[in-house]
């Protein structure tokens, strides 16, 4: 098997469609063997952290490999728990360490934010009634001189209607000027304990407990009404560590479009999500943005086996580094296993009756993994993360994310 195959299999990806890739991405930049600099560096890593483990190479097989990363991915939640200062998450008052270490560890700077006097403006125009009754509030005035103004822009995600805010509350967000934005800091925050009762009347228990608002520079965490869960201080802290990275990206694209016309229009358009169903035919190198994890959904979207990038992953990628330097300066906090490890390692083991699987070696499938219990191998950020490795290797890591920002609005990157 040769190193492209390899590749292939490693994305699940037609073998044609990487040659192709190759071949052009060669003939664009002049760049020579980067199928075999990645095949090679996947496999150093591979054979280390196989070495790590106490596994041999010719003895590992799926189940087994991924058993023994899950422990190393306990014993680093474990060890983070205790350096986070035991936080339970379901008071608010006891995240605070946590917060200020984060806050310490992201390499962030001020952004490009939604004014708040615009954020009350857009209560009294659409007054969210799902929050005032919840709440005993009988008018908005009320309401504002009560509770806080970010923590009732969180609650509408999880308290009032999809449908509604779609609709109704969200479409005056078309109308936005540049005189609507402002710089400021970016806010970490757990949110006041009420809410985790509020929530679970509305949406139950599946109810997602960190989450964050682009335009509005916010992260929440919302307490919850659980016992210590395992994983749940790495998933926690690496998921807010991202979402600020996500948060930063955003306001980039926000600056960018506050110096280009129809900037409301643009924003609703970049807020949504949406990924470019078609592209043009014209001989170019084309790479589509898809900016969430379609996996998650349909891991046999047809769009995840062609080239694309994944501004997610960058996020990730950024995160993942921090933690390093993280554990680098608390030997305490037990990331020795995750270190060199680049989000895009991953290996093709046997597995029994099912033939073969493929393990991620990636810190966040595994968080993932080790949050449900060790139930379901993730692989959705590893094999994104491929795909971003094949641009970075011809690109650059810093022209990956420019290029991305520069064409996020039209969704894809065209190389010629």
């Amino acid at each position: 098997m040769n190193e492209i195959q390899h590749i292939a299999r490693l994305l699940r990806t037609p073998e044609n469609v990487l040659v192709d890739l190759f071949d052009k991405m060669e003939k664009i930049t002049g760049k020579k063997g980067i199928p075999e600099k990645i095949f090679e560096e996947n496999e150093r890593i591979v054979r280390q952290k196989l070495a790590d483990l106490g596994i041999a190479q010719d003895k590992a097989d799926a189940q087994y490999v991924q058993r023994e990363i899950l422990k190393k991915t306990k014993e680093a939640d474990d060890a983070l728990f205790e350096f986070l200062g035991r936080p339970d998450f379901s008071k608010n008052v006891c995240c605070q360490k946590m917060i200020d270490i984060l806050k310490t560890t992201a390499n962030i700077k001020k952004g490009f934010f939604l004014k708040k006097e615009k954020m009350r403006d857009f209560l009294f125009l659409n007054p969210p009634r799902n929050i005032l009754k919840a709440l005993g509030h009988s008018e908005i005035k009320e309401l504002l001189e009560k509770e806080d103004l970010f923590e009732i822009f969180a609650a509408l995600r999880f308290v009032e209607n999809e449908r509604w805010l779609n609709e109704t509350f969200f479409r005056p967000y078309n109308d936005l000027t540049v005189d609507s934005f402002e710089e400021r800091e970016i806010e970490v925050r757990v949110l006041s304990e009420k809410w985790t009762e509020i929530g679970e009347k509305f949406v139950g228990k599946k109810l997602h407990n960190i989450s964050h608002l682009k335009e509005l520079g916010f992260v929440f965490i919302l307490p919850i009404k659980k016992e210590q869960l395992v994983g749940q201080s790495l998933e926690t802290f690496s998921l807010v560590l991202h979402y600020l990275h996500e948060i930063d990206f955003y306001s980039k694209l926000f600056l960018k479009y506050s110096s280009e016309p129809n900037f409301g229009q643009r924003l609703v358009s970049l807020l949504s999500g949406s990924i470019v169903e078609s592209m043009p035919d014209n001989g170019g190198t084309l790479w589509r943005i898809i900016v969430r994890y379609l996996a998650k959904i349909d891991p046999n979207d047809p769009r995840l086996f062609k080239p694309h990038v994944n501004p997610e992953t960058i996020h990730w990628l950024k995160a993942e580094k921090e933690m390093d330097a993280m554990g680098q300066k608390n030997p305490q906090i037990k990331f020795d296993f995750w270190r060199d490890i680049d989000d895009f390692a991953g290996e093709i083991f046997p597995a029994g009756k099912k033939g073969e699987e493929i393990v991620s070696f990636d810190l966040v499938d595994n968080v993932i993994s080790l949050t449900h219990g060790g139930l379901g191998k993730y692989l959705y950020h590893q094999q994104e993360a491929l795909w971003n490795k094949i641009f970075i290797e011809y690109m650059g890591e810093e022209k990956l994310e420019e290029m991305v920002v520069e064409n996020m609005e039209r969704g894809y990157i065209e190389l010629k």
